[in-house]
């Protein structure tokens, strides 16, 4: 049985987790709270395949609970109302925090705020842990213990009635009766514990899969969410809707999110909204911007982010991986010498924006000619957006081009890219080499 150990605070929680096979509690990391914290909640418990949660409680140093001790609870009662059949347990959390600093101090290294919640769930885990025994693993159930007791307690009160006086009888009733107060005002703050303690459903929550293939367009995906369930005016709602993040700002007003959809699987909830799996894309994008200093790499090359990226999805459609950082070399010094692009995969692009069904233009003539600011034959310098979702490979070509010359590329009917320097012998590769690719219809 795995384990998830949650180290709760207002503005971050840390996270752990144990197998009570091995019985070791490892940290994982941590998460914002910022409202997102019940998705990746979600992902992990998913991703480890199980509902069961320890929480860490907060106490003062005379033992007593807290405030926070109250918020604690209320995240527990939200953690199960966000997923049925959660298990909740609770493990006093004294200073946890400190001992967390403490261990991290030790190892002589940097570290965040954010490592030393992580280290605190998993002390709390394994704290709990060592005192865990497994539900079926015990000889009896709470309740057959309580009936026990009780057995006892009749058994007893049958002896002694025989020889007590009514007197004594009545003077046992009253401390009975006491300690029966003091029990209830003992329990006050545990009544969130007691009602969690007795969750045992297993989480089975109707989790589904959304993936975005490198190269796939804003067409491409709303096809998906609405084959995943989502209606069409849930879909489009989700994908004109307004996101915070600092990328998306550089974009002209009015672009869609074409392009900034990184391309992977992720696993959700069917209780999530369209916007919930939109948001999780996007905070992927945000992930391999900051990790591969996209932004950085691309203002060095005298593109903005958006035109990074924009030219990146060009050279996605175009070529394979092995060849993308060519095509991108190719595309760059066309730019830098004002040649159009020539991409025959943005005039594509324009086509699927006002003729998807090219009821209009339905031949390759008439649709090089489209009026279009994504036909690149047409009007030079980049298209005026994506025109897919670039994986890694096209977003690090645009990044690190090769260093070549070439200013022109095709694909030949064998599949193999041939590259030029002048006109002349792009139109000879073409002759040798494209008979049939080149005429495809657009």
């Amino acid at each position: 049985m795995r384990i998830i150990g949650l180290d709760v605070g207002e503005k971050r929680i840390g996270v752990a987790k144990v197998d009570s096979s091995t019985r070791i509690a490892v940290p994982v990391g941590y998460i914002l709270a910022d409202g997102s914290e019940w998705q990746e909640i979600a992902r992990i418990a998913n991703l480890n395949n199980t509902n069961f949660f320890v929480l860490g409680l907060p106490r003062s140093n005379e033992g007593n609970e807290t405030k926070q001790s109250l918020y604690v609870r209320n995240f527990a009662k939200n953690l199960t109302e966000k997923f049925p059949g959660a298990k909740i347990r609770f493990q006093d959390e004294s200073l946890t925090s400190v001992e967390a600093e403490s261990r991290l101090k030790k190892r002589k290294k940097k570290y965040e705020k954010g490592e030393i919640d992580a280290e605190a769930a998993s002390i709390i885990l394994q704290d709990f842990i060592e005192n865990f025994t497994e539900p079926e693993q015990k000889a009896d159930t709470k309740t057959n213990k309580i009936e026990k007791e009780v057995k006892k307690v009749k058994i007893k009160t049958k002896k002694v009635t025989k020889w007590i006086s009514g007197i004594a009888i009545f003077v046992i009733l009253g401390l009975l009766a006491t300690a029966a107060a003091l029990i209830i005002r003992d329990q006050r703050y545990k009544q969130y514990a007691e009602y969690f303690s007795q969750v045992e459903a297993e989480m089975q929550p109707d989790v589904f899969s959304v993936t975005i293939l490198p190269g796939e367009t804003i067409f491409d995906i709303k096809k998906t969410l609405m084959e995943a369930g989502y209606s069409e005016s849930e879909t489009d709602g989700a994908l004109l809707a307004n996101y915070d993040y600092d990328f998306l700002k550089e974009r002209p007003e009015g672009a869609s999110l074409e392009g900034y959809l990184f391309g992977e699987t992720h696993e959700f909830y069917s209780t999530d909204t369209a916007k919930d799996v939109i948001n999780r894309f996007l905070e992927g994008t945000k992930e391999i911007i900051k990790n591969n200093n996209l932004k950085e790499k691309y203002n060095a090359r005298g593109l903005s982010l958006f035109e990074g990226i924009t030219l990146a999805s060009v050279v996605q459609k175009e070529a394979a991986s092995p060849d993308q950082p060519t095509v991108a070399q190719v595309f760059l010094s066309r730019l830098q010498s004002g040649i159009p692009l020539g991409s025959d995969v943005t005039v594509s692009y324009a086509l699927d924006t006002i003729d998807p069904d090219r009821h209009t233009y339905t031949d390759n003539q008439s649709a090089l000619k489209v009026d279009s600011c994504y036909n690149t034959r047409l009007y030079a310098g980049l298209p005026c957006g994506p025109i897919s979702n670039p994986g890694l490979s096209a977003l690090l070509a645009v990044a690190n081009p090769t260093d070549t010359a070439y200013l022109y590329f095709l694909t030949g009917d064998d599949g193999v890219m041939y590259y030029s320097y002048t006109e002349s012998e792009h139109l000879q590769n073409i002759s040798a080499h494209c008979q049939e690719l080149c005429n495809i219809s657009l």
